[in-house]
């Protein structure tokens, strides 16, 4: 926890700080953390709460609001169906070398006042003394098969491949105390949505029948239903045995809620366990900050998660913060939150922003007024810990790999910034601390 005095005297320096339009520059230390709020030093980044709100602390003992910029990449987006990197076209041109540009942008990030390299960003910018994130892509370990859109995480294949690549990038990483800790995947699909109607139940329940899934679906079944007349009986179906469970057509029949949400509350203690295991084997030190949700998280997901995670972290688009569902992620899980993507794309880049989700809106002014409003909005709720702006540089307008087009950029595709908004986000990153400070 942090002292309690000098934290309360930090909240007092950053009011009286709201004048000036944000904080001095010598109040911040190498790793970008306010030297005002101090606690002791581990040498790690972690999190502590005190006063009523939550904070990171970083490896000096001092607070730290992650504030990020996801994507820092040297060749960005690749155009659909091609080789060609219309940015890494540029900074092949301009910095010839990626150790060259990733000095050159690390720098100019610090002077727009981000603190953090978020998602999917190079490692050559991890060793330019930035904090930085590393997301592992669990998930991905082993080949889902047709319609399959969840890994089986009650295979012991699964489980072997998760220790295999937290051995191989969480044990390269572990002595970094620039890093602030790792994603587990991005954007889970933790029920119905535009990947699929079904539910994870129905989804592992219609895996194959040696697939340790389906065995995990039926044994959780014998366990709540003493026969299977029972379950006929819940379900309106006419089944001989468990066996025949998602099998047999039955017409009319019906799966409780209550089914589903309890195995999924299984499926999903079992994923945040098997993650935290395969990453605390290696690395004792860093956050684990969760698997980036797609601006839903289900209440029994997030009860299964809170022993196996030190962040929450939520994606999100649109004109306000997600107050509300901040709010409940953290009563349910008594952890805090960052919103680890956010963004608003404007017309006059001259993008199609056919493709891509979130707000669009006419001009570079007014992202930058969508920018300001948002974060001050979500610095102003106490279970915050950083936000991460999606993303570095503008996708290519002829669609990157999944046909996004569109205008998230700090900067164009010439590597040139978005003047009017870089400007504002440096004031905004600035008072950060006074944000998160006021009442």
């Amino acid at each position: 926890m942090l002292r309690r005095t000098p934290l309360v005297l930090a909240c007092l320096l950053v009011l009286g700080l709201a004048g000036a339009g944000g904080q001095e520059e010598g109040q911040f230390d190498r790793y970008g953390g306010w030297t005002a709020a101090t606690t002791a030093a581990t040498g790690w980044f972690r999190v502590a709460k005190t006063e009523g709100r939550w904070w990171l602390v970083d490896p000096q003992g001092h607070c730290f609001l992650s504030v990020g910029v996801n994507t820092v990449s040297f060749r960005q987006d690749v155009i659909q169906g091609t080789k060609r990197s219309p940015y890494g076209e540029t900074t092949a041109e301009k910095y010839r070398r990626p150790e060259v540009w990733a000095q050159k942008v690390v720098e100019r990030l610090r002077g727009w006042r981000f603190n953090t390299l978020g998602a999917w960003s190079d490692r050559t910018t991890w060793h330019q003394e930035m904090p930085y994130t590393v997301i592992l892509y669990f998930a991905g370990v082993v080949k889902l098969v047709e319609r399959q859109t969840f890994p089986d995480v009650f295979d012991p294949a699964y489980e072997a491949a998760v220790k295999r690549l937290a051995r191989r990038v969480c044990g390269a990483q572990a002595s970094d105390p620039w890093l602030i800790g790792y994603f587990t995947d991005n954007e889970l699909r933790w029920g119905p949505d535009w990947r699929s109607p079904q539910t994870l139940f129905e989804e592992f329940l219609g895996l194959s029948d040696n697939a340790p899934g389906r065995k995990a679906v039926l044994e959780f079944l014998e366990g709540r239903y003493l026969n299977i007349s029972e379950l006929n009986d819940a379900w309106e179906t006419s089944y001989d045995s468990f066996a025949q469970v998602g099998r047999i057509p039955q017409v009319g029949s019906h799966m409780p809620d209550w089914d589903k949400q309890d195995f999924v509350s299984i499926v999903a203690e079992r994923y945040f366990r098997i993650a935290h295991e395969a990453i605390r084997s290696v690395d004792q030190h860093h956050l684990i900050l969760g698997c980036r949700f797609a601006d839903y998280a289900p209440g029994a997901v997030l009860e299964a998660m809170r022993e196996y995670v030190d962040v929450v972290s939520l994606n999100h688009y649109d004109v306000h913060p997600p107050a509300a569902t901040l709010r409940e992620i953290h009563r349910l899980t008594g952890r805090p939150v960052m919103i680890t993507e956010f963004s608003f794309r404007a017309r006059d880049s001259g993008l199609p922003n056919t493709k891509g989700t979130g707000v669009i809106v006419d001009t570079q002014q007014e992202r930058a007024e969508y920018f300001e409003r948002y974060v001050r909005e979500l610095m102003a709720l106490p279970m915050v810990v950083g936000y991460h702006w999606f993303e570095h540089a503008d996708q290519p307008a002829e669609g990157r790999f999944d046909g996004e087009n569109s205008n998230y950029g700090l900067v164009d595709i010439r590597d040139e910034p978005y003047q009017v908004l870089v400007e504002t986000m440096t004031r905004v990153n600035r008072s950060a601390y006074q944000l998160a400070g006021a009442p």
